[in-house]
Parts: structure tokens; sequence; C-alpha cells
């Protein structure tokens, strides 16, 4: 079954990626506030998971770029679900077929027992490039640091959610991206294994 996390709704990500913010000139307009010390750090928000765009894209869309990976499969409560066995991977979908997008996920699961060698990079990753089995080092080098991070738990395993939140971008992109990932261990950074992006609620 594909692994599910989500705690909360995300908005799109910038088709540039990264955004640098810096001081603000002393000549600004009234309606402009100063840039704080967190707004000057290195931020980056987020559009696109598995090439999709939740809250555009619909699911017609998304069977199109993974007929690779065969049909769908529908789930309750209206997901549909693809299975990239080869890297051990599942992409889950929340939407109806006749709506748009509402969220997508991607994340690891143990069901599969293929054997595909030589096999190339999974090509679901964000806008950005980040992957499952990524380190929590390029997580940060590519969105900067997270709003919070918290402790979490699947099937026994502790792991830590990132949580970024991109209301500063803007309230026509995704205010939210969640990423799972295995906590450092032994001087070993920890790793990404499941990133959710979801359209901002309605």
């Amino acid at each position: 079954m594909p692994i599910g996390f989500c705690s909360g709704r995300f908005l799109k990500r910038t088709l540039s990626g990264v955004f640098l913010v810096t001081t603000l000139a002393s000549a600004q307009t009234p309606q402009t506030k100063p840039t704080t010390k967190k707004a000057a750090a290195h931020r980056a928000n987020e559009l696109t998971l598995a090439g999709l765009r939740p809250g555009q894209d619909n699911l017609t869309r998304a069977s199109r770029l993974n007929k690779q990976f065969g049909e769908g499969k529908e789930q309750p409560g209206d997901q549909t679900v693809w299975f990239d066995k080869c890297r051990d991977l599942s992409l889950t979908i929340d939407g109806g077929k006749e709506k748009q997008i509402e969220e997508i996920r991607v994340g690891l699961y143990s069901d599969s027992t293929a054997d595909c060698n030589g096999t190339l990079p999974s090509p679901w990753k964000t806008g950005l490039g980040l992957r499952i089995g990524d380190s929590t080092p390029k997580l940060a080098q590519l969105y900067g640091s997270p709003d919070s991070k918290s402790p979490s738990t699947r099937d026994g395993q502790p792991l830590e959610l990132w949580y970024y939140a991109f209301d500063w971008a803007g309230p026509e992109v995704p205010q939210v991206m969640e990423v799972l990932c295995t906590r450092e261990k032994e001087g070993q950074p920890g790793r990404v294994v499941e990133i959710t992006l979801a359209a901002p609620s309605l």
C-alpha cells in the first residue's frame, strides 16, 4: 500500500524556483514592509511534484505523464496511486477525475519484489530536483531552513518532518510543503522518504 502522510495543504512552486530576499532600499513605498532577518535568508518555494501542479493540473494529465507505470489504481477518498516497482516508490494523487489535483505525494513503499538492474533515477521529483533518497543537507540547500521540524514515526522507525510555509511568496502559490526524513544517525545525514505538495485551501 502507498505511504500516506500529510498534515497540511500545499501551494504551487515558482517556475524560477529560487527566491533570494534581500534587504530593501531606504526608498520604500508606504505599503512596503522592511525585510526581516528571517526573510533575508535563502528561501525557495515549490510549484510542482512529479511534473504536476496541484490546483491546476488534472488526473488526465497525471495519467498521461505516468503511463509507463501502467494504469493508476483508484483508492477510497478520490485517490489514484501509481507504483514504480523498480524503485520501490508510490505516487498518490488526491482529486476526483473531473476535478483538479488537490494533493500530490511521493513516498517509499515496501511491497515491491521487482529486480531492475541499472535503473535510472526516479522521474518523480520536485521542480527544484528533490527526490526520495536525497540527503537532508540537499533539502536545506534547495529550500533553505524549514519553518519547523518535528519528530515523527512510521512502522516504528523514528523520522523527522520538515515543514515549509510559502506564504511569504504570495497567496497565488502553494503555502506549504512537507518532507518526511529519516533522522541523522552516527554522523550520517537523514534521507528523504516522502514529499507532499498540495493546492491552497479554498
